[in-house]
């Protein structure tokens, strides 16, 4: 996945659903909208928020000069999603899901918090 790709489209297809299929979609967007807002409330994304209203709005739109942290961003929106709209039935499954989500919301914290990483940029630790 690419930061062109729609927003949408990709996490329909991480969920197993087929792009051309539009039967749940608002229920999704509704989902995906939800975790936006959590993001932006966490600092990751435009301050003003962002919402999307199909397939049409990208990942790009969402994180345009966030790249290094695209690929967490991506897969905390579909674990979120995922919950909401298909939780899993094992209590497991459910319990390795929320651990993952809350390993992905601590490291989007420690890479949007300025006074830590100031720069916005990875820092090389213990000085190697």
């Amino acid at each position: 996945m690419e930061t062109t790709e729609s927003i949408l489209t990709s996490i329909k297809k991480l969920l197993g659903i087929d792009e051309n299929y539009t039967h749940f979609d608002a229920d999704i967007v509704m989902h995906i909208n939800s975790v936006l807002s959590i993001l932006t409330q966490m600092g990751v994304g435009p301050k003003n928020g962002f919402s999307i209203s199909g397939k049409d709005e990208t990942w790009g739109e969402f994180l345009p000069m966030e790249q290094s942290v695209f690929p967490m961003v991506r897969s905390y929106v579909y674990l979120k999603v995922r919950l909401l709209f298909d939780p899993p039935v094992s209590s497991a499954a459910m319990e390795a899901m929320n651990r993952q989500i809350s390993e992905f919301e601590w490291r989007l914290y420690v890479a949007a918090d300025p006074i830590e990483n100031p720069s916005g940029k990875e820092e090389i630790q213990n000085g190697c």
